[in-house]
């Protein structure tokens, strides 16, 4: 993952419960990497053993981790960050869900070596529509359920998020029907 990745969870972590509690996570982590490079690419692995170490030191499920992350990775990182790509991709929700697919196309430009994952999207309804993730990466499903109910409040637009029993679930395929 790229270095904005692991800055956003230190700005999560420093702004939520300060700086001697993002030390103390980077600590328990093994992670031993002083400054984040935001262009620069960083193993996967990095990410992980911040959240890992995060759940641990706050005593919270790792799934409560990356479901908070991807909230605030919408809410504070992309709006600050990629605010015009997320103006451009709709002017409300329905809009920037079914136009989904083609946003990665784009923060490519910015990231060359970016693994995004890939999101389709189906049965289009007035107030409901399927997102279908696919990723390389495992294990970051509620990663992907928080930044859609980032979305919504982006919106201002309260969200159902449902996994569809009918899909094939696995650590890094799912379909959610995110309802308005």
């Amino acid at each position: 993952m790229y270095g904005i990745v692991n800055k956003s969870i230190e700005s999560l972590v420093i702004e939520n419960f300060g700086a001697d509690k993002w030390e103390l996570i980077k600590e328990k982590s093994g992670v031993q990497i002083d400054f984040f490079i935001s262009n620069e690419p960083y193993d996967d692995d990095v990410t992980f053993k911040l959240a890992v170490a995060i759940s641990e030191e706050m005593k919270i499920p790792l799934s409560d981790v990356l479901f908070t992350f991807g909230e605030w990775w919408i809410l504070r990182t992309t709006k600050e960050k990629y605010g015009g790509m997320l103006q451009s991709g709709g002017s409300n929700l329905k809009e920037f869900l079914v136009n989904l697919p083609q946003f990665h196309s784009q923060i490519m430009m910015l990231y060359p070596k970016l693994t995004p994952p890939e999101f389709q999207t189906s049965n289009i309804e007035d107030r409901s529509l399927h997102i279908h993730y696919i990723s390389k990466r495992e294990g970051l499903m509620e990663f992907v359920r928080g930044l859609l109910s980032g979305l919504g409040k982006l919106y201002e637009t309260p969200v159902e998020i449902t996994d569809m029993p009918e899909a094939i679930k696995q650590n890094n395929k799912a379909v959610f029907k995110v309802s308005w």
